[in-house]
């Protein structure tokens, strides 16, 4: 069911940027309430009151009881809030839509996800939530706070869509082929591969091919140091 709230309300009689200054200025935030065979009605309200109330309910699914100037309370849905670019906390102006209680209405309802799929439980993998909010539309009574999605059942490359989704107390608008989530396999873990420190190559040992001149001087060489030795044996002998 539909939140509850209420709001205290000013009629104004003057318009445009000096006068919605003015009133910032005072503590009131700028507003207008609407509906259908109503004609808009300027107004003002609270700016502690209604940034209090804004950060307790859901703006898009809460049903607000309007008292202007004391008259009895119309039900009124949130439509807009203006916010200040530069300080998104600051509501510079409100958009109320009165609603009649036999009268459904279009209105955006956050998305619940129920339970934990199978393919989450049993084979690790991941649950996607992708669309987070439907359009639906409900008589002013049975706006839900949320809907609530039952997704035990999915398995690993298993999604639920729009079209498989219904509900009594209201119809979704929303397009039936969107996904409402989607359970999707692990990622595999990366192997990085090692890192190999440049600065530990060893450079390969050179190895060539001994050329034949090289060859012939390494002979004369060895025939040289056999003479020299055997020429110091001889001179041992003539010693002795």
């Amino acid at each position: 069911m539909a939140q509850q709230a209420t709001i205290e309300a000013t009629t104004r009689d003057n318009a445009g940027k000096g006068v919605a200054r003015s009133l910032r200025r005072a503590g009131r935030i700028p507003a207008v309430i609407y509906g259908r065979g109503r004609k808009p009605e300027a107004l003002s309200v609270d700016t502690t009151a209604v940034t209090r109330l804004l950060t307790q309910v859901s703006a898009s699914t809460t049903l607000v009881d309007v008292a202007v100037d004391g008259r009895a309370t119309v039900k009124a849905l949130i439509r807009e809030i203006q916010r200040n670019p530069v300080r998104p906390t600051d509501i510079i102006h409100l958009d109320l839509y009165e609603v009649r209680a036999n009268e459904k209405i279009s209105v955006e309802a956050p998305v619940k996800l129920v339970g934990i799929p199978e393919g989450v439980r049993n084979f690790g993998g991941v649950l996607d939530h992708v669309t987070h909010s439907l359009s639906i539309r409900v008589l002013p009574g049975d706006i839900p706070d949320h809907i609530d999605v039952d997704v035990t059942a999915l398995n690993i490359g298993q999604s639920i869509h729009v079209r498989d989704l219904s509900f009594d107390r209201f119809d979704v608008l929303s397009d039936g082929g969107t996904t409402v989530c989607t359970v999707v396999a692990p990622r595999a873990e990366e192997v990085v591969a090692p890192v190999v420190d440049a600065t530990a190559v060893v450079e390969p040992e050179l190895i060539r091919k001994v050329k034949p001149e090289e060859e012939g001087e390494a002979e004369a060489e060895g025939k040289e140091a056999k003479e020299g030795k055997k020429a110091e044996a001889k001179e041992g002998k003539k010693k002795e």
